[in-house]
């Protein structure tokens, strides 16, 4: 009740809209915001045609808040969330606001000073952990994150993505035994002249 009071009264627009509506706006302002087309390659080495780039849509703020709302509105019964560096922390840290739970975020390498974690921030042995990704193609890094979160003791509950390519991700994540899930599939988006 105090989200749609704090909606009204700063004239939020989507204080009406269903959670259907709002997603459709979402998925038209992420298109409009981070899909390239060109020449490029993924994380995975794979070429692509077309490009979702994460952090044209995750510095903005008018489009984090958004998507940290509607990311809420799908995440399990955990006790953290974590984010892989580098571009799922915005996501992770806004989705940790919008919903109170604590995050943390897990290197792709143990920086070589101070600590030397592989995780930061405060993690215990035997905690539920949703692991947030941005964009996914083939999983790799998520099933990466993975590992060293349940090193760590943790169980990951699920994973749950900005945008799913569809290119095997969803699979990959299934196979390592956890539910997976995305906002929106590729397929979803309105894309200019349709899918690449």
């Amino acid at each position: 009740m105090s989200s749609l009071l704090d909606s009204l009264s700063v004239g939020d627009p989507s204080a009406f809209q269903t959670s259907a509506q709002r997603r459709d706006e979402l998925a038209r302002d992420l298109v409009a915001a981070a899909y390239l087309r060109g020449s490029f390659v993924l994380s995975s080495g794979q070429p692509s045609s077309y490009y979702v780039d994460k952090y044209l849509f995750a510095t903005k703020p008018t489009v984090l808040r958004r998507l940290a709302s509607l990311l809420a509105e799908r995440v399990p019964d955990v006790d953290r969330i974590a984010g892989p560096e580098l571009g799922a922390v915005p996501i992770t840290a806004a989705l940790s606001l919008e919903t109170g739970i604590p995050f943390v975020i897990v290197r792709k390498v143990p920086k070589a000073y101070g600590t030397a974690a592989g995780i930061e921030g405060e993690l215990h042995a035997g905690e539920r952990v949703l692991l947030v990704e941005d964009v996914v193609s083939t999983a790799a890094q998520a099933l990466g994150a993975a590992a060293v979160l349940k090193e760590a003791g943790a169980t990951v509950s699920a994973v749950l993505a900005v945008v799913d390519r569809e290119q095997g991700g969803a699979e990959a994540v299934a196979g390592a035994g956890m539910p997976f899930d995305a906002l929106f599939r590729l397929s979803e988006l309105p894309l200019p002249g349709g899918p690449a």
